[in-house]
C-alpha cells in the first residue's frame, strides 16, 4: 500500500469514528425522549380477598370563601384519586347526587347517620366528605382540603352516630400537612386537612412527583404544567389528599391489628 493509500484509509477511519461519535449522543437522546414509565399508584390496606372496597364521595362544602371554587369539579378530582387506589373503587359523582336528593338531604351530611344512610342507599362500603378550605387559582395557585373517611357499620369500621361537627369543616389551616386536631363528632375512621401552597417547596417536590408519568417532561413547562392549570393543580391536590388518608388507613389499621392480637390482662 502506497503512503497515498495508507493516508487516505486513516483520513476514512477518522472520518468513520467522528460520525459514529457525533450519531451515538443524538441517539441516546432520542431513546431518552421516548422513555416511558408509570406513574406512581396509591396501595390500600384493605383485604380484597373478596373485591375491592367500594366509595362514594359527596361534593365538598365550598368554605374558601370565594365563589370561583366549583365544588363538582373538585368532587369530581376526589373522585378520579379515589379510582386510582389499588384495592378501591369508586362510584361516580352523579351517584352521589342522585342518592342525596332521594334521601331529601339537599344540604349535604350533616351527621355520621347521614353518611350512613347514603353508604346504605348506594350499597357503598364507605363514603367520603369534607370541604374546600382555600382556594386561590392565581400563580401560585392555592388550595386547602379538608376531608374525612366515614365507613358504613360492618364494612371497613364502625362509626358513631353523633352529631356531626361541621366546625371542623370549615377551618382554614395554614401549615402544609395533617392537622392532628381536628376530629368530627361521629367518628369518621380517618380524618386529612391539607393546605397546598405552591410557593411552598415541600409542595412542588410533590406536584414533581406526582407529575412523574403524568406529563411530558419534553415540554416547556414539564412537571409545572400542573401548577400552571388550576384544574391539573386541583387533581394533584386531591391525589395527594386522598394518598394522606390512605396512610392514615394504613396507620388505624395496623394499630387495630396490634389491639387485636394484644393479650388480655
Amino acid at each position: 500500500m502506497t503512503s497515498a493509500q495508507t493516508m487516505l484509509a486513516s483520513v476514512l477511519l477518522a472520518t468513520l469514528v467522528l460520525i459514529t461519535s457525533i450519531n451515538t449522543p443524538g441517539c441516546a437522546m432520542n431513546q431518552k425522549r421516548d422513555e416511558m414509565f408509570p406513574p406512581g399508584v396509591i396501595v390500600s390496606p384493605y383485604d380484597t380477598a373478596t373485591g375491592d372496597v367500594l366509595w362514594a364521595v359527596i361534593p365538598p362544602i365550598n368554605e374558601s370563601g370565594t365563589s370561583v371554587a366549583d365544588s363538582m369539579n373538585v368532587g369530581d378530582s376526589l373522585v378520579a384519586a379515589a379510582q386510582g387506589i389499588r384495592g378501591v373503587r369508586c362510584l361516580s359523582l352523579n351517584r352521589s347526587l342522585e342518592a342525596l336528593r332521594a334521601l331529601g338531604l339537599k344540604d349535604g351530611i350533616q351527621s355520621s347517620a347521614d353518611a350512613h344512610k347514603i353508604a346504605e342507599y348506594l350499597g357503598a362500603d364507605a363514603v367520603l366528605a369534607g370541604s374546600i378550605t382555600a382556594y386561590d387559582p392565581y400563580d401560585p395557585p392555592v388550595i386547602g382540603l379538608a376531608i374525612a373517611l366515614y365507613a358504613r357499620p360492618g364494612a371497613m369500621a364502625n362509626a358513631a352516630k353523633s352529631r356531626l361537627d361541621t366546625r371542623a369543616l370549615t377551618m382554614s389551616f395554614t401549615d402544609f400537612g395533617t392537622y392532628d386536631g381536628l376530629s368530627f363528632a361521629g367518628e369518621p375512621v380517618s380524618v386529612v386537612s391539607e393546605y397546598l401552597d405552591a410557593r411552598d417547596h415541600s409542595v412542588l417536590m410533590a406536584v414533581k412527583s406526582y407529575a412523574d408519568g403524568r406529563s411530558n417532561q419534553n415540554s416547556a413547562l414539564a412537571w409545572r404544567v400542573y401548577i400552571a392549570s388550576m384544574d391539573l393543580y386541583t387533581q394533584f391536590a386531591a391525589h395527594h389528599a386522598v394518598g394522606r388518608l390512605i396512610d392514615e388507613e394504613w396507620l388505624r389499621l395496623s394499630r387495630q391489628q396490634r389491639n387485636t392480637r394484644r393479650p388480655k390482662p
